[in-house]
């Protein structure tokens, strides 16, 4: 069983997409084991985007992310990281697979409506970022 966390971004909330890709992954065969919605502060978005922190594209991601409410949530089910990567689609609508969150819903690279951790470790520290352990059901 392994854990990741996914975060349907600003441009996803005002579209009203999280049912929808809640509905995906948990179709997938993920399950949905924490969840909330939160407004990140700029100074939060920057801390939770740090490894991003000396390329071109910080300051307006950042903003973008501290734009409006968020829902971040923990999935877990086999293979989970790889599997909601796969959902998701490429990071870039324009080479995301028909099918994906991505390509049904993102228009540009910066507001792609989700996020979702990229390796184990990655998703240890991006959990821990929105939940304690006692928030993981």
């Amino acid at each position: 069983m392994e854990r990741t966390l996914s975060i349907v971004k600003p441009d996803g909330v005002r579209k009203g997409l999280v049912g929808e890709v809640i509905r995906r992954f948990e179709n997938a065969g993920l399950r949905v084991a924490a969840l909330k919605r939160v407004a990140l502060r700029k100074r939060e978005a920057e801390a939770f985007y740090a490894v991003h922190a000396e390329k071109g594209f910080f300051q307006s991601l950042t903003d973008f992310m501290s734009s409006g409410p968020v829902v971040a949530m923990v999935l877990e089910g086999e293979n989970a990281i790889k599997r909601t990567r796969e959902i998701m689609g490429a990071t870039n609508p324009k080479d995301a697979v028909p099918g994906t969150i991505r390509a049904d819903f993102a228009e540009e690279v910066e507001q792609n409506i989700v996020h979702g951790s990229d390796s184990p470790d990655n998703a240890a520290v991006e959990i821990a970022f929105f939940f304690s352990q006692r928030e993981i059901q």
